[in-house]
């Protein structure tokens, strides 16, 4: 998913804490993004403190853990939910994500190294079709490596990064990280984008207030590559004042096995906007919206038979999801709902579906609606107590239903000819606690 800015490891511009700044301290440049404070935004790390800095600011560890337990109305048997990657479990409570890692920045020198853990792991990196082409590359060689990048900075005008190895997804307003969302379960439309990408890219800062990231990449959240060609695409980040950010994003590619001529497309592009901010306010201390919308579609090729695949017109992904947060009490305290609209007519997006769910021509399209109300408790900036209700309804059976997805008795192995149990509504209730240092 996107990360909008990583503030520290982007830039070699160092604030002196002198009352009077040298000459050369004067001369240099603004950092990106230094104007103002964007941990409020949708997407974004809370924390506006880094303590575990043993070696200053050229070394920063860091650490994540994401607990949650989530209650669905359908109680399936085998308490495995599906037709989402925020939660994945039903009336249990799970490690959700847990993740260390270090970031640096010496000399020009940038990277980021983050291992990962639980049970998101079973939802989104294990579904990495790529794997099984050829040898010398599986899931398990990569499944608990988050991030792993190295590059450097070049002085060019504001900053230039080149960087290489595996990304947080730059496509989608909302973070894979769940503690950096307003709401604890993603919105759909960003549920069915990529969390990681394996490739290279660029980010250039013409301005403070201006980021251009074009990327190349193996595919569409793959670790190796469906065809002969790359994927690519670029990132655009626009923030005029502190309380407003725009944000589009590009991405094209053949991701579909062994049909080099199909094509895919991607853009989603989001609004964020801060409308009141009393930080010290006891009662309501700040507000802010964002709007997230999706569109997409796939092209070309022909299938075994020789007949041409659906176009635009039936393979084509929308979604949005719009969220409005209110803080209260010096921040410590907010509430966020979220509406959103989802549509995938031919499914070749399907996050984590049932098993055998139809995908392609002639099935029955997919498209939902929801509602979130997300209450968060934060005493501090890295730690977190979330309690969230959630309503999702899809014209198709894509919530695991009463009798589960997995056997009769809800345990592997899954005996021939059973048929999952899948309903197309599901109200789920979350409880999770948040931590990030």
């Amino acid at each position: 998913m996107l990360r909008l800015v990583r503030f520290c490891i982007l830039t070699t511009c160092i604030f002196s804490a002198a009352s009077e700044p040298s000459q050369a301290e004067e001369t240099q440049p603004a950092a990106p993004f230094a104007f103002g404070d964007f941990t409020w935004m949708n997407g974004q790390s809370r924390q506006t403190s880094f303590p575990m800095k043993p070696w200053g600011d050229a070394v920063t560890p860091s650490i994540y853990l994401d607990v949650n337990y989530a209650y669905s109305s359908n109680h399936p048997i085998d308490n495995t939910l599906t037709g989402g990657s925020s939660v994945s479990r039903h009336n249990e409570v799970g490690i959700n994500l847990a993740s260390i890692g270090v970031e640096w920045n010496y000399k020009n020198v940038i990277g980021r190294l983050a291992l990962q853990a639980g049970n998101t792991l079973s939802i989104v990196q294990d579904l990495d079709g790529t794997a099984v082409r050829g040898r010398s590359l599986t899931v398990q060689n990569l499944r608990y490596v988050r991030e792993a990048t190295a590059g450097y900075h070049f002085n060019v005008a504001r900053g230039l990064n080149l960087e290489g190895g595996i990304f947080v997804s730059y496509i989608g307003l909302e973070s894979y990280l769940l503690a950096e969302n307003w709401n604890y379960n993603r919105s759909m439309a960003c549920d069915h984008t990529p969390f990681y990408f394996q490739g290279i890219r660029a980010q250039f800062f013409p301005t403070d207030r201006i980021k251009i990231e074009p990327w190349l990449m193996n595919g569409w959240q793959t670790y190796g590559k469906w065809n002969f060609a790359p994927s690519a695409g670029i990132a655009f980040r626009w923030s005029p004042t502190e309380p407003v950010t725009l944000i589009t994003n590009f991405y094209t590619g053949t991701d579909t096995q062994g049909i080099a001529d199909r094509v895919r497309f991607h853009n989603d592009h989001s609004l964020v906007v801060r409308y009141f901010n009393r930080p010290s306010a006891a009662f309501i201390s700040k507000a802010a919206f964002s709007l997230n919308n999706h569109v997409g579609f796939e092209a070309g090729g022909v299938d075994a038979t020789g007949a041409a695949l659906p176009g635009p017109g039936q393979a084509h992904m929308v979604g949005t999801s719009l969220v409005n947060r209110v803080w209260f009490f010096r921040d410590h305290l907010a509430f966020s709902i979220r509406p959103e609209l989802f549509s995938n007519p031919t499914s070749y997006l399907a996050q984590y579906p049932p098993p055998g769910f139809p995908i392609g021509p002639g099935t029955k399209a997919l498209q939902a609606w929801g509602l979130t109300g997300t209450f968060d408790v934060m005493p501090t900036d890295f730690f977190a107590l979330r309690f969230e209700g959630m309503y999702r309804r899809a014209s198709v059976p894509y919530f695991a239903g009463p009798g589960g997805t997995t056997s009769p008795n809800g345990y592997q192995p899954t005996p021939a000819g059973f048929i999952p149990d899948a309903t197309n509504h599901q109200a789920l209730l979350t409880i999770a606690a948040n931590f990030r240092l």
